[in-house]
């Protein structure tokens, strides 16, 4: 993938599609500047709740780790070490290869509603949304953003298509359009048309839109799993 960074507006072309991207210098200032603050905030607000979770987590599962870390794939292409709450058996990686023919969504990603591998705290966790939270740590150290693209597994890049590609033009994000909206209810292709979209109108106003939004739905969210 190219580097963007230094420009004002980047392109990406094939033969299907052209995508502009909001790179102006000082809308990624304030970006990242909220992505500063709100991460602090968050972390600083939430300790008491990661100190709950991670002793139930414990609890459960003693010879598990609290914390989750996994190889993701971020803005142009790098990849880094992205932060959960472990809400999966400790092998559950090995298991995947036996469960990957009961995929319940298209294309590069792989989602199962009743995935035999995830603890009884990861179900409340991943329903609630809270075992994303640790993302926060990704954010102050400049992987994600608050708001972007969610961050695929390097498998699910190598499947992408030159126009998949596109949705790592930019950050990923703790939530996005396609989280904020249709989350697990449509499928891989869907999922790129909202980021695209995300990419080519993200501003200030439309990123706090999404986190309101995202706020709104955190707790409670049927599409989560």
């Amino acid at each position: 993938m190219p580097d963007f960074t230094n420009q004002d507006v980047a392109y990406i072309d094939n033969q299907t599609t052209k995508v502009q991207v909001n790179n102006r210098k000082r809308y990624l200032i304030a970006k990242r500047i909220i992505d500063i603050i709100g991460a602090l905030c968050g972390l600083i607000i939430l300790s008491l709740l990661f100190l709950v979770i991670g002793i139930l987590i414990k609890l459960e599962d003693p010879k598990g780790k609290v914390f989750f870390f996994q190889k993701r794939v971020g803005l142009n292409g790098k990849e880094f070490r992205m932060y959960k709450f472990r809400s999966m058996v400790s092998n559950a990686e090995e298991k995947l290869q036996e469960l990957l023919k009961y995929n319940e969504v298209s294309g590069a990603m792989f989602k199962m509603k009743d995935d035999p591998r995830i603890t009884k705290v990861g179900k409340f966790i991943r329903k609630t949304s809270i075992d994303e939270l640790p993302q926060l740590f990704n954010v102050l150290r400049g992987d994600m953003s608050l708001v972007g693209p969610r961050p695929p597994l390097p498998r699910e890049v190598a499947e992408y298509t030159t126009y998949d590609k596109q949705r790592l033009m930019v950050a990923p994000g703790c939530t996005g359009l396609w989280q904020a909206t249709a989350r697990n209810s449509v499928g891989f292709k869907e999922m790129v048309e909202l980021d695209l979209e995300y990419i080519q109108k993200r501003s200030f106003s439309f990123d706090l839109k999404i986190i309101i939004k995202t706020v709104l739905i955190l707790f409670g969210s049927k599409d989560a799993y």
